[in-house]
This record gives structure tokens, C-alpha cells and sequence, in this order.
């Protein structure tokens, strides 16, 4: 018994100085990005998740209009972040590309009453979005 005990005592010790953790090791995370006017650039698989950042343009105005875009690109499955630029007219998201895709984010945000790069925005949300909301639909994205 006694023998036992100094056996676990010494293997502990061992454990407990001898092992060494590699912080170096670990998986740095790696985003493909892309934009929606360029190809799409090879998938990186990062634990099975294929993460994508994509840009492309949507108008409007004013912080109720960032905070519908990104709502509506938001409720795609899929879709991780979203942050539109009110300045630029421009919208960056991050998604797993196994779940969506740009056009369906798109088709979300336009059906919420905003112009995107490759879809008009629906008419009867845009018409009942609020006046500040109502952006002129001729308007350059940069």
C-alpha cells in the first residue's frame, strides 16, 4: 500500500513538472474574404466551419437604417456579423459560407426596403420605412 502511494506520488510529480503546454500549437483563425464583385476565393476550412467576409453596397441613410440593414442581414442563417458603413454605403458580413451565401443576405436586406448591389429593395417596405429612411434610390454606393 505504502509502495502504491509513493508510485502515485512520484507520477504526479511528473505530470505536474514534466508536461509542458505549446501555446504555439493552436489554430490561428483564418477568414476568406472576398467581394461580391470579385470571384470567391477558395473556402479555408477552420474546425470544419467555412467562414467568409464579404462587402457589397446597400443604401440608406441614417442609424435606424443601419440598424434594419444589419437586423435583416442578421436573420440569415449563417450569418455571424454584419456592420454597414453609413458613410460608404457599404456592408461587411462574415458568415459560414456551408450555411447562405451573399445573395441570400442580399435578398434579406432588400426585402426589408433597402437597395443592395444586386437586388432592389422591396417596394411596400421601402414605402413604410420612415421618412428619414426613405434614402434616394439613385444614389451612389461608393
Amino acid at each position: 500500500m505504502k509502495k502504491t502511494g509513493l508510485i502515485l506520488l512520484a507520477l504526479s510529480l511528473g505530470v505536474m513538472f514534466g508536461c509542458k503546454t505549446d501555446n504555439n500549437n493552436k489554430k490561428d483563425e483564418v477568414t476568406v474574404m472576398n467581394e461580391v464583385t470579385e470571384e470567391v476565393s477558395d473556402d479555408v476550412e477552420l474546425n470544419d466551419v467555412a467562414i467568409v467576409e464579404a462587402t457589397f453596397g446597400v443604401r440608406g441613410n441614417c442609424g435606424m437604417c443601419k440598424n434594419t440593414i444589419e437586423k435583416a442581414a442578421k436573420s440569415v442563417e449563417g450569418v455571424k456579423t454584419a456592420n454597414w458603413d453609413m458613410d460608404k454605403k457599404m456592408i461587411t458580413v462574415k458568415f459560414d459560407n456551408d450555411e447562405t451565401n451573399t445573395d441570400d443576405i442580399q435578398k434579406s436586406i432588400a426585402a426589408s426596403g433597402y437597395d443592395t448591389s444586386d437586388f432592389k429593395g422591396d417596394d411596400k417596405a421601402y414605402a413604410s420605412n420612415a421618412k428619414c429612411c426613405q434614402y434616394d434610390r439613385t444614389m451612389e454606393i461608393n
